[in-house]
């Protein structure tokens, strides 16, 4: 996958660290940058039956005034940058969200998630429920305060066999072919003419191979641990700068080996992770 546009979900109160890394982010891949300024309005307070709360009308309306100050400045610091970028702001309730950014999510080849928006609990819910599980769109979402680098020194691919997994590979070629080394993980693999095939691993290690990537398997004993404890710990092993993995979010899917594993990921990695589902 070529990325040309990335969709970069800012917080309207805490945003600055988050563009400049996205600003750089694009930069290294020379991709248009759409900066997506959110203000998650308040629930309604109900005064009487049928009637919305006047004071509540007024908060609303000051935060819409604060979206716009805010989107402005977005603008501007765009303006400074050598960057091909566009702004959009959206107001909307927390239960639509999702809905808004699947929506824009449409449009781009990925969604980026920096620091700041992280950390928003609320807000990152939001956004792998619209952009991850209603839109096609792959999502990097980097934890760290630093810029997420374009190259990759070490990739560690969460492999189990799966859909999801296999898309995510595919996705995300681009940052696997830049890296120095592909550390496809399994762990607890079994053996299985149906699955993993008769050596857990070899399969997806040829086929990346052939689009010239260093790959290496690594069969991972969970030793009693959660497969989510064994992958953070064995990207810290193998030093990996970017984590890639498939995303479930179906009821069938959460006894599969890596169904329970998401959320668990998402809440604890501190290693940038690139998701496709």
């Amino acid at each position: 996958m070529t990325i040309k546009t990335v969709l970069a979900v800012l917080g309207v109160d805490h945003w600055a660290d988050d563009l400049s890394n996205a600003v750089k982010f694009c930069e290294g891949h020379d991709a248009h940058l759409t900066a997506l300024v959110m203000s998650m309005g308040a629930v309604p307070a109900i005064a009487t039956y049928q009637a919305i709360s006047t004071a509540w009308l007024d908060e609303q309306q000051r935060e819409i005034e604060h979206l716009g100050e805010e989107a402005a400045a977005v603008k501007a610091e765009l303006r400074n940058a050598d960057l091909s970028s566009d702004v959009q702001e959206i107001y909307t309730e927390f239960a639509w969200v999702d809905d808004d950014i699947a929506e824009r999510s449409l449009y781009a080849d990925l969604v980026l998630v920096e620091a700041q928006t992280a950390r928003n609990e609320p807000l990152r819910k939001r956004v792998i429920d619209g952009a991850l599980f209603q839109s096609p769109t792959p999502i990097l979402i980097n934890p760290a305060k630093k810029s997420m680098t374009t190259s990759p020194k070490s990739v560690l691919l969460a492999w189990d066999s799966s859909n999801e997994a296999a898309r995510a590979a595919r996705q995300s070629l681009d940052f696997l072919k830049a890296s120095d080394t592909v550390h496809v993980t399994l762990i607890d693999p079994v053996s299985s003419a149906t699955a993993n095939g008769e050596e857990p691993g070899a399969d997806i290690a040829a086929y990346l191979a052939r689009h010239g990537i260093n790959v290496e398997v690594d069969r991972v004993p969970s030793g009693g641990r959660r497969v989510d404890e064994a992958l953070r710990q064995h990207a810290l092993d193998v030093a990996a700068d970017l984590i890639v993995m498939g995303a479930y979010n179906h009821p069938r899917l959460q006894q599969r080996l890596f169904g329970g594993v998401t959320q668990s990921m998402l809440k604890d990695s501190t290693v940038p992770m690139f998701l496709s589902r």
